[in-house]
């Protein structure tokens, strides 16, 4: 199953934040993309979160930002291709725009630096010694489903499969998607690396959000879902 869109009806204001993150992530993008195939890749090594810089508190290779821990937050930016952009992209702008509805502006850009984090955590500590540059936005947007997950299970999400589009609730949506990646991760324990998939990044993402969600939205809204179920 993969996703195409969902219910936005419950949906009260514009997401702007969601559209200036996909604008940023698609700018740092083409960027990237105006360096060429070696700057490209320098701008990786110096931006992109390195276990073993961070564990070791240590520049190695490329240069990057100044202290090293903003590659922690430089990367969640960055993408190795079209496709893994796209993919972010897509994701966020289906799970995004309803949670930002329900935080707020301010408490979402919060919480989705935040799963991003706890994301980066999650890989690193898989193995802290990696060299290997991580990047790209799944962490924090997996936090993005986790927190959609617990706020709203029933939402109907539109899904392409061999059958064609249907419709499924989102805890079948996202609950099959979180067990794919716990079950992929299962036997991986190396770093990200471009064009490869951080599993452990995912789950850890996907775990904050469902942890953080409720510090995020105001106590009145979630009694007001309460109510209307």
């Amino acid at each position: 199953m993969f996703p195409i869109g969902d219910d936005d009806s419950q949906r009260r204001t514009f997401p702007v934040l969601t559209v200036l993150l996909i604008a940023a992530n698609v700018a740092v993008f083409l960027f990237q993309q105006s360096l060429g195939a070696v700057g490209f890749e320098r701008f990786v090594k110096a931006f992109g979160t390195i276990p073993y810089e961070i564990t070791h508190g240590t520049d190695v290779g490329v240069q990057g930002p100044s202290p090293i821990y903003l590659t922690l937050l430089t990367s969640m930016f960055m993408h190795a291709n079209w496709m893994h952009l796209f993919g972010n992209m897509l994701f966020l702008w289906i799970f995004g725009d309803n949670l930002e509805d329900r935080m707020g502006r301010g408490k979402f850009m919060a919480f989705y630096l935040l799963c991003g984090l706890a994301a980066d955590a999650a890989q690193i500590l898989m193995n802290p010694d990696g060299m290997l540059p991580g990047i790209g936005a799944s962490g924090a947007i997996a936090g993005v489903m986790g927190g959609y997950l617990l706020l709203f299970p029933n939402a109907r999400i539109r899904t392409l499969s061999r059958y064609g589009v249907t419709e499924v609730p989102a805890w079948m949506m996202l609950g099959f998607w979180i067990l794919t990646q716990v079950l992929a991760g299962v036997s991986t324990f190396g770093g990200r690396e471009m064009g490869g998939v951080a599993y452990a990044a995912h789950v850890g993402g996907f775990i904050a959000g469902l942890v953080l969600v409720k510090l995020f939205v105001p106590q009145e809204v979630q009694e007001r879902r309460r109510a209307m179920i």
